[in-house]
């Protein structure tokens, strides 16, 4: 099974391309879904997180309460990590049950969504990696009519981020919204064509006898390592250009 890490920049897409993908019978598993999951009222992370924040980050209804949680990190880079350090081992737990899932449905492949693939280095562990892309111009834009948000505050947060330029590196396929929704589904119809090439029949193999697909996973690994210092060999596009 191929499983595929599906990122992009703020306002370049990924949502729209991720829906697409799902609407074409893509298995995807959504990290910021299971973000909200494992802090879900009773989970071992939600009591963590009230163990070093205080009961004051819990709503009457005993979800968390994100907005005072979100204020409390917000200048705070020593309580910024300690809430990662409960809440991303949680997810990173949550996406490999969730690809074993698709695994034992015998699923041809998986896209785990990750907003933060790259920065989180989970981009190392993907069969696959696809960054959806526009041109800052354009992103900035977008954002700035998506949020209804002034210049300076849509640069703030780009600049909050790694720049889509620089995660293009890391691409094995980039899809490119820089341009009209009819164009986009072209090229996700072309992005499909290549992820179905790349699986191939060795699928089968590695679903009916896991040691091959163990094989699989640890060459996939090894190169990901292998490249661990340097970003991809270079940028291919959704189009094949």
């Amino acid at each position: 099974m191929l499983v595929v890490g599906l990122t992009g920049g703020i306002a370049t897409g990924k949502s729209t391309v991720s829906a697409i993908l799902s609407a074409s019978g893509i298995p995807i598993i959504d990290a910021d879904v299971l973000a909200r999951e494992v802090v879900a009222p009773g989970t071992h992370a939600l009591s963590k997180i009230v163990k070093y924040f205080g009961p004051h980050v819990i709503l009457p209804d005993g979800s968390l309460d994100r907005k005072k949680l979100g204020s409390i990190i917000f200048n705070d880079e020593i309580k910024r990590k300690k809430l990662n350090s409960i809440v991303h081992p949680a997810v990173t737990r949550a996406i490999v049950l969730n690809i074993l899932r698709c695994w034992i449905r015998g699923e041809r492949m998986c896209v785990v969504d990750v907003p933060l693939l790259i920065e989180g280095g989970l981009w190392k562990w993907m069969g696959c990696v696809v960054v959806v892309y526009c041109s800052p111009v354009i992103q900035l834009r977008r954002l700035m009519d998506r949020d209804q948000c002034t210049s300076a505050e849509a640069e703030a947060r780009l600049g909050s981020q790694l720049p889509i330029a620089s995660k293009i590196a890391y691409a094995d396929i980039v899809i490119d919204n820089s341009g009209s929704p009819s164009e986009l589904e072209d090229q996700i119809r072309l992005c499909l064509k290549r992820l179905h090439h790349t699986v191939g029949r060795t699928w089968v193999v590695s679903w009916l006898f896991p040691p091959f697909g163990l094989l699989s996973v640890a060459w996939t690994l090894l190169v990901r390592m292998a490249l661990r210092a340097k970003p991809t060999r270079g940028v291919n596009t959704g189009n094949g250009n």
